[in-house]
């Protein structure tokens, strides 16, 4: 049995805070998003909650595809520092260019935000899985760690960032995420020697040879970065195109990877890239019912939870703070889930990584349970209690700690080592495709004004459908486990 180290290499921490300020910038600005189309931007439509979901949706899944070319460059050509660097970079820009009170000039920095995420989600993630070696038994729970600084600034920024938007003006609190992307940018630079050089470009004089344009490979890529931009701007605003093309990219790296495991690799290896490829698929479920966070869920506290703290006190918290609700869980639960993995592993015990997948599966579904007998029992002429929302917050957030940073080790133990950026950009591909889906279920929500008690129930037909078919895939990939679990090999 290969030994159990008790440390982390020291490039965790300086991951781990880089990633922190990046999600603090990022759902900082999430957590105001529809609230501010809303109330702003589609303030005169007739559904003003339908088409904030359709650029919610559109932007969430972009910023969940771009991943697919950012790893792929950085695989090839870039390496996956400087393709960090340059994403936040950008990401910076989009920031602060949101400060600015204009629609177009808005979907500008959307689309900065979207094309520099591309750049830095993947390759952060991958250079974690870099710093262990192969078989390493801390790999999952340095993920854990990885993943608690992101939820560190995912529950500071809703906060901050929303009591600044919903008191002081929408602007300053985006202008706010682009404070905290600056910060994040300055630590990962400064901290880069303890990454031990294993984030570099894979061929520095490859990177240096010169193009038609004139220019290195090197300048091409970034110059072809920020002419991008232009490109998600327009794409942004397009929410069926953007559909379309997720289905199209989603089919073609299946695809891709299918011709990969039977022409370039041998049986072992072949089927451990299916078994990731399959759960990539199934991680489609789990995302398209949690990322209802942002969209319905959002609206639903704004409209018919009540968000004071009776009995205690009748003051009532900014809508944009139920955003930290799953961050808070993860801060709490996120050490003892890395404890629990790592003693049951120690014992023989530790549920194997598709198991984990139906777990979280199934608890997402326990989650809207709670929404929808909230919901269900709500007095007329009053609100859904707060503590139904804490509730399906909680048990989203255990659920994704059985998906999330299990499923981004995963990819970095399966996949083989040549085209892990490619897989873990299609581990974001599918997200973005779940993203998507996302905004269309949350679109079932809206409708005319019916009043409280009609609306309310109407998410919580809602939220019942969604528990249904997330038990039932839950179960079903629980019960495939064994077989997935034979084709992984002897990977934990």
């Amino acid at each position: 049995m290969t030994e159990v180290k008790q440390s982390h290499p020291p490039g965790l921490a300086v991951l781990f805070m880089a990633e922190m300020w990046e999600r603090f910038s990022y759902y900082g600005m999430r957590a105001l998003l529809t609230l501010y189309c809303a109330a702003t931007l589609f303030a005169q439509d007739p559904d003003p909650e339908a088409s904030a979901y359709a650029i919610y949706g559109s932007y969430t899944a972009l910023v969940y595809l771009t991943p697919l070319f950012g790893g792929m460059l950085a695989d090839r050509v870039l390496g996956f520092r400087k393709a960090v660097m340059l994403g936040g970079i950008l990401m910076a820009v989009g920031h602060f260019v949101m400060a600015f009170e204009h629609e177009q000039i808005f979907y500008l920095a959307l689309a900065f935000i979207i094309v520099g995420n591309g750049f830095f989600k993947p390759n952060i993630s991958s250079i974690v899985g870099r710093l262990y070696d192969e078989g390493d038994k801390r790999r999952d729970a340095g993920y854990t760690i990885f993943y608690m600084g992101i939820n560190l600034g995912a529950f500071l920024s809703p906060i901050a960032c929303g009591y600044l938007g919903e008191n002081v003006g929408w602007h300053w609190g985006f202008g706010l995420a682009g404070v905290g992307m600056l910060a994040g940018l300055a630590q990962f630079y400064y901290g880069k020697k303890h990454l031990e050089g294993k984030a570099e470009p894979p061929d520095p004089e490859a990177l240096a040879k010169a193009t038609p344009l004139g220019v290195s490979r090197e300048w091409a890529v970034y110059i072809g970065a920020f002419a991008s931009v232009f490109v998600f701007w327009w794409l942004v605003q397009q929410h069926k195109l953007v559909s379309v093309v997720l289905i199209v990219l989603a089919v073609g790296s299946i695809a891709f990877i299918a011709g990969y495991a039977i022409t370039k690799c041998e049986k072992v290896q072949a089927q451990r890239l299916v078994v990731a490829a399959i759960l990539i698929a199934f991680s489609v479920v789990f995302w398209a019912f949690f990322e209802q966070a942002g969209s319905s869920l959002n609206i639903f506290a704004r409209d018919y939870v009540d968000l004071s703290l009776a009995p205690i006190s009748t003051w009532e918290m900014p809508v944009s703070w139920t955003q930290s609700f799953n961050s808070m869980f993860i801060l709490l639960f996120g050490i003892p889930f890395s404890v629990m993995w790592i003693t049951l592993a120690r014992k023989d015990l530790e549920p194997s990584i598709p198991m984990k997948f139906g777990l979280g599966i199934f608890q997402v579904g326990i989650g809207f349970i709670c929404l929808w007998y909230g919901a269900h029992i709500m007095p007329e002429d009053s609100k859904v209690g707060l503590i139904w929302l804490v509730l399906g917050y909680m048990f989203h957030t255990t659920g994704e700690l059985c998906v999330s940073p299990v499923g981004l080790s995963m990819v970095t133990k399966l996949a083989p080592q040549q085209i892990t950026g490619f897989v873990m950009g299609m581990w974001f591909l599918f997200t973005a495709f779940a993203n998507n889906l996302a905004a269309i279920i949350a679109g079932f929500t809206t409708g005319d004004d019916v009043g409280a008690a009609a609306g309310v129930m109407a998410y919580g037909n809602v939220f019942w459908v969604i528990a249904m078919l997330a038990f039932g895939f839950g179960v079903f990939v629980s019960l495939i486990s064994p077989l997935l679990k034979r084709w992984m090999h002897g990977v934990t």
